[in-house]
């Protein structure tokens, strides 16, 4: 007697190419419950807590241009944290302190910091070419420099336009085990994926950032085999530094491969702990230190290529946004987190855009330019 199954509803292909839990009608509840709707995922948590005191100043969220983001239907939660004192917090009515809300490409920026180890170690040189670290991947990254890929400055035939429902960001899903493969096909994994991907030439001469999420897979598979370390590894001694006092999701795929391009969910209040690495330029609590100084500061003095208008006043520099002066980085569907080493600042926002490409320039732009200027005073 065979028992039969019907395949888990919050995985299942529907339509425009998403599963159910990323659906517009579906996709806040899959945003804040994102660490228990993946099917594989692994739990980090520190043995000791950086605490945060309230000195909250109520007038933040009575400014015209935050007071609108606060308004915003999509909002979920709102921090503005400076060395160890929360100035302002905000959460919308479903949400709250202790709610876990998927980071997506945020958790890029952990590469910025196991990169920057690892080339002050001198495991990695960014100026050589992906293939001397991983022989094995295909010619969509075997002749680009280190730099280039962790820059977003990659020509290959992997795409990542929301925009589009056939994008090649979604084909990685069923890899990353965010959705179910097709019927008849076999589940694949992270590194099966990259190395599929495939390029004639590799030069970008647009000048600009080709955001691709695979750049960020390759970047921590090079990261694991430099090092010799497991990114398992390398996420605990983030984990440990930042003093986090719930706990990092990451998703993962079958084979245990943590989805370092935007696979973590933290708290708002974690994120800015996190957020407090990249401001001390790597110093942790309890005398722990993550990434290296020297690196953080050229991230941000020395970037990479510029984002299309109207983002070009921003630069992608080493899985990071920068403007010259702050770091951070956006992800999909409303997140941004921006730490000011200048100022000791970090401002965190989530939300859930329940448009049909979960993105909105016009919305990120003047987001962005807020959560800067806050930071910066």
């Amino acid at each position: 007697m065979t028992l039969r199954s019907t395949a888990n509803p919050d995985l299942v292909t529907l339509f425009d190419n998403k599963a159910r839990w990323n659906l517009p009608d579906h996709r806040r509840s899959g945003f804040h419950n994102l660490h228990t709707t993946m099917r594989y995922a692994i739990s980090l948590r520190a043995p000791g807590v950086l605490p945060l005191q309230k000195q909250i100043d109520w007038t933040i969220g009575e400014r015209p241009e935050i007071a609108r983001f606060l308004a915003m239907p999509h909002f979920s939660a709102f921090i503005v944290v400076r060395d160890q004192r929360i100035l302002y917090e905000r959460y919308a009515p479903d949400f709250g302190p202790d709610r876990p809300h998927t980071i997506m490409s945020i958790t890029k920026t952990t590469l910025n910091l196991m990169l920057g180890r690892a080339v002050a170690d001198g495991l990695v040189n960014l100026d050589e070419r992906v293939s001397t670290y991983l022989p094995e991947i295909g010619t969509g990254y075997a002749d680009a420099t280190v730099k280039a890929v962790a820059d977003m400055n990659v020509v290959n035939d992997f795409n990542e336009d929301y925009s589009d429902p056939y994008t090649s960001a979604f084909d990685m899903d069923a890899a990353n085990g965010w959705r179910l493969p097709a019927e008849g096909r076999r589940e694949g994994t992270t590194r099966s994926f990259i190395c599929g991907i495939t390029a004639d030439d590799l030069s970008n001469r647009t000048g600009e950032v080709l955001y691709k999420s695979s750049n960020s897979d390759v970047i921590g598979w090079i990261i694991e085999r430099a090092s010799g370390r497991t990114l398992r590894d390398w996420l605990i001694e983030i984990v440990e530094a930042a003093g986090l006092e719930g706990c990092f999701h990451i998703t993962c795929d079958r084979e245990g491969v943590p989805l370092v391009s935007g696979g973590a969910c933290l708290t708002a209040r974690d994120l800015a702990r996190y957020g407090l690495l990249f401001a001390r330029k790597g110093e942790g609590i309890d005398g722990r230190r993550v990434g290296d100084a020297a690196f953080i500061e050229d991230t941000r003095r020395n970037p990479g290529p510029s984002w299309a208008k109207p983002r070009d006043w921003m630069r992608y520099s080493r899985q990071t946004f920068t403007d010259g002066t702050w770091l951070g980085h956006g992800g999909y569907g409303g997140q941004f987190m921006l730490a000011n080493p200048d100022t000791g600042t970090v401002v965190v926002y989530f939300s859930v855009l329940e448009n049909k490409s979960a993105s909105d320039t016009n919305h990120f732009t003047p987001m962005v330019k807020m959560m800067e200027e806050l930071a910066a005073q």
